[in-house]
């Protein structure tokens, strides 16, 4: 009889990624995927580690999941970022948790459900293990839909004074060309049009002679493949194969996710992002020189220490001169560890909430201004899923905007044109063209 995983999923789309290898690693095992925690036998909570009061999300997840320990006897595993950090205070905390694993760890997971079931105890493996996780997982199954994700580096080599992912994903690697290729192939064989390749720090990716610029061009030969995008980038690493493959691959969709955090030097030098704002204002230059329709989404972080009213200026100038489709905007939060969370001069919560409020009302009228200026034209739309009425189709436009349409099903798949015909803040509607 199969046994029953339930995967909770925090955090970035690496997380998830990770947890359907998890799932894959596990099915040898039995495993197959249950629909709740209640119906589960075993449960992996696949943690974040970035967001205010992640770890304590996760505590307080555990506590809720306690009483499945208690009367189903259900195994309890605690993987991801959260887990590497905190590994030894998870076991204090809970000590009912069966596992404790880190993001590099979980090609492991048979083997640490072995020995939890002998030993009647708890697992923790949060090293870094001297393998390569990649060459000991098993081969991706098909994919789970028209879109799919694809890890191709890990780890991060920037300190950013911030961030965490340093010392939770370890040292910057990337995954060797042909085995990304591999994988993609298999990806597409299953049904995959799109591919969204990921990494902590992706576009550092050096997997191939001439960086992501030479991989991209090697998937855009994958016969059936009709998109590729990748996530999460940083300034410094945007080089001139990249410019040129977003100059000169179609299939290369024109929107990039590039964080800069701060328009301010001085808060960007306190952050250790070792670029001026000019620098970013000059690349997103060049990149809209190579693809003139390129839109842009970015990080950024209000509040952090040190952060005078001239600094949060700073940031609301860079962000009305460039312009951004869409972006995501945070309170600082420290995170224990990092250089920041022992810096002085934290800016009060008050202060950091209403930055906060004044940044998000002006990037939302960014992104209304965006989505309502492809009114009335005709946007090449990936019908990705069935939509929320009968008889309509969901996908996203090649700006990555949510777009749904009256649309047959047999249009599941394909790339069709569409006129968009109204545009609200999340969403567009379209007809057929």
């Amino acid at each position: 009889m199969s046994k029953k995983l339930y995967i909770k999923t925090y955090g970035c789309q690496m997380n998830v990624y990770d947890s359907a290898r998890m799932a894959e690693v596990l099915a040898p095992l039995g495993y197959a995927p249950a629909e709740s925690p209640e119906a589960a036998d075993m449960v992996i909570l696949n943690t974040c580690h970035i967001r205010e009061k992640a770890a304590e999300k996760v505590f307080s997840e555990l506590g809720r999941l306690r009483p499945l320990k208690e009367q189903r006897g259900t195994v309890l595993a605690v993987a991801g970022c959260v887990a590497q950090a905190e590994g030894a205070e998870i076991i204090r905390r809970a000590p009912f948790v069966d596992i404790v694993l880190g993001p590099q760890t979980y090609h492991r997971l048979p083997e640490m459900v072995a020995r939890a079931s002998r030993a009647g105890g708890h697992v923790l493996e949060t090293d870094f293990p001297a393998e390569e996780k990649f060459d000991h997982l098993p081969e991706t199954k098909a994919a789970p839909g028209v879109t799919a994700f694809l890890t191709i580096q890990e780890g991060c080599d920037k300190f950013c004074s911030f961030c965490v992912v340093p010392y939770t994903r370890g040292a910057e690697y990337s995954r060797p060309a042909e085995d990304v290729l591999r994988e993609a192939r298999r990806l597409v064989e299953g049904g995959a049009r799109e591919l969204t390749l990921l990494g902590q720090n992706v576009n550092a990716y050096h997997g191939i002679e001439g960086g992501l610029g030479a991989l991209v061009r090697r998937l855009a030969e994958i016969e059936g493949l009709a998109r590729i995008r990748y996530t999460t980038s940083h300034p410094r690493d945007v080089d001139e194969g990249l410019l040129a493959a977003h100059a000169e691959v179609p299939k290369l969709m024109p929107f990039l996710h590039l964080p800069v955090q701060s328009g301010s030097d001085r808060i960007l030098e306190a952050m250790n992002r070792k670029h001026k704002a000019d620098d970013y204002r000059r690349l997103v230059d060049r990149l809209r020189t190579a693809r003139p329709d390129l839109a842009l989404s970015s990080d950024f972080i209000v509040g952090f220490p040190g952060e005078s009213d001239a600094d949060f200026e700073a940031t609301l100038r860079l962000i009305r001169d460039i312009g951004f489709a869409q972006a995501f905007s945070f309170k600082y939060s420290p995170r224990p560890g990092t250089p920041a969370a022992a810096l002085e001069a934290q800016v009060p919560e008050a202060i950091k909430e209403e930055r906060l409020a004044v940044l998000q009302r002006l990037l939302a009228e960014q992104q209304a201004q965006f989505n309502a200026a492809t009114v009335g034209r005709t946007v090449e739309v990936l019908f990705e899923k069935e939509g929320r009425h009968p008889g309509q189709l969901a996908g996203r436009s090649p700006w990555l905007q949510a777009v749904h349409a009256p649309a047959p099903p047999d249009l599941l798949g394909r790339v069709v044109p569409v006129r968009i015909a109204s545009a609200g803040r999340n969403s567009l509607a379209g007809v057929l063209a």
